[in-house]
């Protein structure tokens, strides 16, 4: 059924009004309750305001009064800060007085002239008062200023004023600044002053955020006597209360412990009551802090050693092992720790590989964790990796290249000295269950008590021996996994072996000639310790010897600027050492860029290249190159090496 029709309703209509003369209807203006028009009341539009927004309504008028006036309010609520700010701030006069000088002397187009009479006066205004406002945001900065540019006299005369307050000031958020800018530039006199005065309260600054950065700066501008007797204080608390006892020569903990006869279980208690706050404050960045872990890891027992171990082995070690004393403190954490701890400081170095690779310590960790940890998948996904995207910058840097030479060769007297060998080998007493001279004394104390004769006992020490070299080797690789097991997983298995090829043969004229990537391209064109590459990659060392044989082979230019390979120092002696050392190396280069050019470079650096090759042991290179290079022997022209 339809639905009817609903009926217009007119009484809802507009009523309009009578139209005008024109014929047009004119509306009627509504007028509000004061008589104006709406128009004149209504406020303009702000497309930023709201609905109901308290701000945006209109403020009733009060009379004609000038301080009701928003730029007048504004006045006065300003001065009434100022007054506030006189009240609570002695020197805040001082203080923006300071402010406008320092705006003035602090530009870079001010002659030199007008900025020492800024300085000057500003220094005029602060005397008296500088320990009082040292410690304010605005002042410390003019002072670091002024400290910076003002005579030596003048500099004296600030040292002067706020040393009594060395102290108060090392703690304070800013004043601190201004401390470690004055003993920048302090004297000798004046900075064997100031570490005098830290005497009795160096444990309680380097427990303080901002007093320990004091500490640190003290200690890396001092002397080796003015650092131990730093050092020394976290040792007792009789070498914190006389300062005549810090004045030791000794610089091992074992030797002042020895030297005092001081009771070891009481140091070890109290610098376990100085260190402990230390390190759950995250305090880790300072060298003084790492030095005295060392020091404690000496002579701690098994339990307070292990305990350290375990709370320094965390994503928070890479913050120190950028210092000596802080890489060694990595190298106990990797030898010491569980592999979930290794697992923890292998994470958190991720994005960080490449710059711990190329740091003088951080790339003595990044060798320690190669020849320690069995989790070789997890070695690839976080270390091989970031390796590998940078390897092309790593093959010539004098740190960066060590990872990949210990895997190359490990443990090599030529890559590294016989410091960084000992800190790779070292190891906390306490965790290592037996010692080799603990070893010799059992088996001598076993000799004796048995009655053996010499020889039997010469056989026993051959025994121990044995035995000792087993353990420390053991100790020194860390992990349960075949070393050569795991340098295969890291080297081959992981793909990184084919790239350093690739990586030598496209860069093999700028290694060789390089005093640092001239090892590397060495070690890989020989394959590696215990021929690691032969087994699977003998076509690309084929390739990568093919690629120096072809470099060696062009030919000499006597007036070019560029050095032939045959003739540079690095070069001419890399080749002539893989001459002697890889026979299947010396015949392809005999073939490819010396066969009957031999006399051409049988003088200068070029002449070592051509000896080697009757130098060699092989005789299948003998019999190559005799009929050619020995001619030249008996001629005179080649000399050989004695």
């Amino acid at each position: 059924m339809a639905a009817k029709p609903q009926k217009r309703d007119d009484s809802k209509k507009r009523k309009h009004a009578p139209a005008a003369a024109g014929g047009k209807s004119t509306p009627k203006k509504l007028k509000s309750s004061t008589g104006v028009p709406a128009k004149v009341l209504k406020k303009p539009h702000n497309k930023f305001s709201k609905p109901g927004d308290k701000k945006q309504q209109p403020k009733p008028h009060v009379g004609n009064d000038p301080v009701d006036t928003k730029r007048q309010r504004r006045i006065q609520a300003k001065e009434l800060a100022e007054a506030r700010k006189k009240k609570r701030k002695k020197h805040y006069t001082l203080e923006q007085e300071l402010a406008s000088l320092w705006e003035k002397m602090r530009t870079r187009n001010i002659a030199k002239e007008e900025r020492s009479r800024l300085v000057s006066d500003a220094l005029k205004k602060m005397k008296g008062k500088i320990p009082e406002i040292a410690s304010s945001h605005v002042s410390s900065r003019v002072l670091q200023t002024c400290v910076k540019h003002c005579t030596q006299d003048e500099r004296n005369a600030v040292f002067v004023e706020i040393r009594p307050h060395f102290i108060t000031l090392a703690s304070n958020t800013y004043a601190v600044h201004l401390v470690t800018k004055m003993l920048d530039t302090a004297s000798k006199e004046q900075l064997a002053e100031f570490i005098s005065s830290l005497h009795g309260h160096v444990a309680t600054l380097l427990r303080h955020m901002v007093g320990s950065l004091v500490v640190e700066h003290a200690y890396q501008l001092g002397n080796a006597a003015q650092k131990q007797t730093l050092l020394m204080e976290l040792y007792s608390p009789e070498l914190q209360l006389f300062k005549d006892l810090t004045s030791l020569k000794e610089a091992r903990i074992v030797d002042v412990i020895s030297t005092l006869k001081l009771q070891k279980a009481s140091v070890i208690r109290h610098m376990t009551s100085v260190l402990q706050p230390i390190l759950e404050k995250g305090i880790l960045d300072h060298s003084i802090i790492h030095r005295a872990l060392v020091e404690y890891l000496t002579i701690a027992d098994q339990s307070s050693a292990a305990d350290v171990i375990q709370q320094l082995s965390s994503p928070d070690l890479v913050r120190m092992i950028h210092t000596k004393d802080g890489s060694r403190i990595g190298i106990f954490c990797i030898k010491h720790g569980t592999a979930k701890d290794r697992k923890k400081i292998i994470k958190g170095m991720k994005d960080k590989v490449g710059k711990i690779a190329r740091d003088k310590c951080g790339t003595l960790v990044l060798v320690s964790i190669l020849s320690i940890v069995d989790d070789t998948k997890l070695l690839s996904k976080v270390i091989i990796r970031e390796l590998e995207g940078i390897l092309t910058e790593l093959l010539s840097d004098q740190n960066g290249r060590r990872p990949l030479l210990q895997l190359l060769h490990p443990n090599s007297s030529r890559h590294f000295s016989s410091d960084e060998l000992a800190a790779l080998g070292s190891s906390v007493p306490s965790l290592v269950t037996k010692s080799p001279s603990k070893v010799n004394v059992a088996l001598d104390e076993e000799t004796e008590a048995s009655g053996l004769g010499e020889a039997d006992k010469e056989d026993s020490c051959d025994a121990g021996a044995s035995t000792d070299a087993t353990q420390s080797s053991h100790l020194s690789e860390g992990g349960k996994k075949d070393p050569l097991t795991r340098r295969k997983e890291l080297l081959v298995n992981s793909g990184l072996a084919e790239k350093l090829i690739d990586a030598c043969c496209e860069m093999a004229g700028e290694l060789l000639k390089s005093n640092f990537g001239k090892e590397v391209i060495y070690e890989v064109a020989m394959g590696g310790a215990d021929s690691i590459f032969h087994a699977t990659l003998d076509g690309k060392l084929k390739t990568l010897h093919d690629a120096i044989a072809s470099l060696a082979a062009h030919p000499k230019v006597e007036e070019s600027d560029k050095e032939h390979l045959l003739e540079h120092f690095h070069s001419s002696r890399t080749i002539r050492k893989l001459i002697l050392d890889s026979p299947s190396f010396a015949c392809t280069l005999y073939e490819k860029a010396l066969k009957g050019k031999c006399a051409i470079w049988a003088q200068g650096h070029s002449a070592k290249v051509i000896s080697a090759l009757l130098e060699t042991s092989s005789s299948k290179v003998h019999k190559l190159v005799k009929k050619e290079v020995q001619s030249l022997v008996d001629d005179g022209i080649l000399k050989l090496a004695k």
